[in-house]
């Protein structure tokens, strides 16, 4: 297995290989120069053998589909692409085939109503001979960031047999941050029973209902409700009179303090909460919320929800969705963040603020002046006056 990677994921590539020893694995840097599939293909020339898979760890499927794959390359296909059927427009590519599944085309990113079939392109790529992608890379031609798709059209018109494979089992496809929410509920229903690691400690008083992985010395106190499916990761806290339902996905040594909601959410690694509400958000690693600061997560028309991707509103096409938070980023107490909001990775929301709009990479969304100081003409007495019986109005 190679894994190809950038700058900004070399770390956990890095892990991923070491925890895969045993697997035979290892992990090259894609230059930055050369992005794209085609980039990634290139950076990984000098590994290759014949015959190899192309896999995108954006399509999430089941091992079935490798199984179909691998079938078709059998029967002596040169290119074999895994195509999904969609009765709905998928901002992605499309396969215009023959009678016999033949690949005659390949359309990137058609516009909704214009699609050419109802077969997406799901990376998962067999190739019979590195060779031939490799030179057929290098002599494609295009303006848009589909070199590794123009090569295959190539290969195409010089004879290839390049075959589509239906595939009807479970696929991913991570195209924005909420695509995350139904491969989260897909790898939690893997788990059939529960699973408490032997280091974990859980409070008698605590409630674990349905299916719930407890991750090696988890914490559990008291008074604590536990739905899954969820899984805790290693480490992880879940405090006093917490409630965690509705699928959740807890990273290892995150904290949810005393007083906290956690409903269908994402959460990353080394995240710290406290007396919060957090519903159908993505957190990555890293952040922490004051007491009291929320995320909303339904309009109050119950519309669905639209988020705003490169200056364009993009529907996400559900009603309930919290915030999509990046790294390292910090929320004050009280601060209440709408539904649908972006915040860039070292992002901080401050105290009592209402964030309605995105706040990109390390932008900051401080409070401004809500009260004034004056003095009174007329001062309340206190405690230690005789005239204040504390029966009278006002009084306890």
């Amino acid at each position: 297995i190679i894994f190809v990677g950038n700058s900004t994921n070399s770390g956990t590539l890095r892990h991923i290989t070491a925890e895969l020893r045993d697997v035979g694995c290892s992990y090259v840097m894609q230059q930055e120069d050369n992005a794209g599939m085609a980039g990634a293909v290139e950076a990984a020339a000098a590994h290759l053998s014949d015959p190899f898979l192309v896999v995108s760890s954006n399509d999430v499927v089941e091992a079935d589909a490798y199984r179909l794959v691998l079938e078709a390359a059998d029967t002596g296909a040169d290119v074999a692409l895994l195509a999904a059927r969609l009765d709905r427009h998928f901002p992605g590519g499309y396969l215009v085939t023959d009678e016999r599944l033949a690949v005659t085309h390949i359309v990137e990113k058609p516009r909704p109503g214009e699609e050419p079939s109802d077969l997406v392109n799901v990376v998962v790529h067999y190739h019979r001979e590195a060779a031939c992608l490799l030179d057929a890379l290098h002599r494609a031609q295009t303006d848009r960031d589909d070199r590794y798709e123009a090569a295959i059209e190539l290969l195409i018109g010089e004879g290839a047999d390049v075959r589509a494979v239906p595939y009807q089992g479970f696929w991913g496809a991570i195209k924005y941050p909420w695509d995350l929410f139904p491969i989260m509920e897909h790898l939690l229903g893997q788990h059939e029973q529960t699973y408490i690691a032997s280091t974990a400690r859980v409070s008698p008083r605590a409630i674990l209902e349905g299916v719930v992985h407890v991750g090696e010395n988890v914490r559990i106190l008291e008074n604590a409700v536990v739905r899954g499916p969820a899984y805790l990761g290693e480490g992880s806290v879940i405090g006093n009179n917490v409630l965690v339902r509705g699928g959740v996905h807890l990273g290892a040594h995150s904290v949810v303090g005393f007083g906290t909601e956690v409903k269908h959410s994402y959460i990353g690694r080394g995240c710290w909460f406290h007396t919060n509400y957090i519903g159908d958000s993505i957190i990555d690693d890293g952040c922490s919320f004051g007491s009291g600061a929320v995320t909303a997560n339904l309009r109050f028309d119950e519309a669905s929800i639209k988020a705003t991707i490169e200056d364009e509103p993009v529907d996400t096409g559900t009603n309930k969705l919290g915030v999509i938070m990046g790294r390292g980023c910090r929320v004050g107490v009280n601060a209440s963040l709408m539904p649908g909001v972006l915040v860039g990775p070292g992002a901080i929301v401050g105290s009592h603020v209402c964030l309605t709009a995105d706040l990109a990479e390390g932008q900051k969304a401080m409070p401004s002046d809500a009260y004034r100081v004056e003095t009174s003409d007329n001062p309340v007495p206190g405690p230690s006056s005789p005239t204040n019986d504390w029966t009278g109005q006002g009084g306890a």
